[in-house]
């Protein structure tokens, strides 16, 4: 293993012209903005689904329009950009020749702790399925592009189809699907935050941790995920990141499939009418994974790449989604447990109309990136970015940027 601490993530851009590394540095830029953005829709979505008082009326189009544009497509962008991460990560890896596998695994495995602390502690799991499906990017990530455009589609439809499949056999042989196993001990957990009792709530969400680790085939079926990992991995390796003036059409081509995946959900399947055979209609009404809403990520994804491309004096006018996205773990740790605390009867059992958890929203948001705005302008890394790489390279990393600058003149 190298001995050499990771190079600095670069400020957010200054004015002055940058040469060589101006595409380098404008993908970094992008990157971060994009991982704020992402950072911030997950907490509106939170607080429209934690914390929502049901209402009528002219309001009630911020619910939907929070439901309809925001909800799934936060959280996808967040996934392909854990699979951009990686891949880069990869590539340096083996740029450098260091022990890819033995990094790559104690990064994984740090974020695999990350992602215990996050679900049981707070109700959130989506770290920990990127942990996951992390070991399989590092098996495929040397195979072609084709075939990782295939198990993209294998991945983003495995569950639509075994869904589907199950209920014609259930259907066939005179039988029900059975519910998963998982679904009271959800059922316990909901409960358990209805009361002020945080001990019987972290019981209830570590029974239900172990009662969703896998059990059965359908739930070692890859997902979107998976998916969106290898979508990021083929971004990196086709350098569309790096140069997206150079890939324009490429770009254009995933924002008009995103759209018209989610316009053909909301405008065609959504109606799926109810068939004979029970539970066929819901795999139906996403596609069978190929026509989901949720592509509507790369959508935004291209848009934001193509904007800062063309009008770089964006990546100014974006810098507190750029500081909030430079500290993105340490951020969404923050709010997952301020979001746990304010919706759980533990803590405020908070309750707003979609008006008020905008504004709600926006307000946490906005404190994130000042706080990290502030570390980042004597820090080079988050606390828990510094954590996880510290782990990661199995060596203590530099964190103050003061005696970094010093050393390293």
């Amino acid at each position: 293993m190298t001995n050499q601490a990771v190079p600095p993530h670069p400020p957010i851009a200054s004015a002055l012209p940058r040469p060589a590394s101006v595409a380098i540095d404008d993908r970094l830029h992008t990157l971060d903005i994009l991982r704020g953005f992402a950072l911030f829709g997950m907490i509106l979505v939170h607080f429209h689904q934690k914390m929502r008082i049901e209402v009528t009326g002219l309001e009630d189009l911020i619910a939907w329009g929070v439901w309809v544009l925001v909800e799934q497509k936060a959280w996808g962008i967040f996934a392909f950009l854990f699979g951009v991460g990686f891949a880069v990560l990869l590539r340096r890896l083996e740029t450098r020749k260091a022990p890819v596998v033995a990094i790559y695994l104690r990064r994984l495995a740090a974020l695999a702790l990350f992602g215990v602390i996050a679900k049981v502690a707070f109700g959130f799991n989506i770290l920990l399925a990127y942990a996951g499906w992390g070991l399989i990017l590092l098996v495929i990530r040397h195979w072609s592009t084709p075939a990782l455009l295939g198990t993209t589609v294998v991945a983003a439809s495995a569950h639509p189809v075994a869904a589907e499949l199950t209920a014609l056999y259930a259907w066939w042989t005179h039988g029900t699907p059975s519910p998963p196993l998982s679904d009271p001990l959800r059922q316990a957990a909901e409960a358990a935050a209805q009361h002020a009792d945080y001990l019987t709530l972290l019981s209830a969400r570590w029974a239900l941790f172990i009662g969703e680790l896998p059990h059965g085939w359908r739930d070692l079926l890859p997902d979107t995920n998976l998916a969106l990992f290898c979508l990021g991995l083929l971004a990196v390796r086709h350098g569309i990141l790096d140069q997206p003036r150079h890939h324009r059409r490429v770009i254009l081509g995933c924002m008009l499939f995103g759209a018209v995946a989610w316009a053909s959900h909301w405008l065609l399947l959504r109606d799926v009418p109810e068939l004979p055979v029970p539970g066929t209609a819901g795999p139906l009404s996403d596609g069978l994974g190929l026509l989901l809403e949720q592509w509507f990520c790369l959508t935004y994804i291209g848009a934001v790449v193509l904007l800062l491309a063309y009008r770089p004096v964006w990546i100014r006018r974006l810098r507190m989604f750029g500081s909030a996205g430079r500290m993105a773990l340490t951020n969404y740790m923050l709010q997952v447990a301020v979001l746990d605390a304010l919706a759980s009867a533990y803590g405020w059992k908070l309750r707003l109309r979609p008006g008020a958890y905008v504004l709600a929203a926006v307000l946490l948001f906005g404190v994130e990136a000042a706080l990290s705005s502030a570390w980042l302008s004597r820090f080079r890394l988050g606390p828990l970015e510094w954590l996880w790489r510290t782990v990661t390279y199995g060596r203590r990393q530099p964190l103050n940027r003061v005696g970094l600058q010093q050393k390293h003149p």
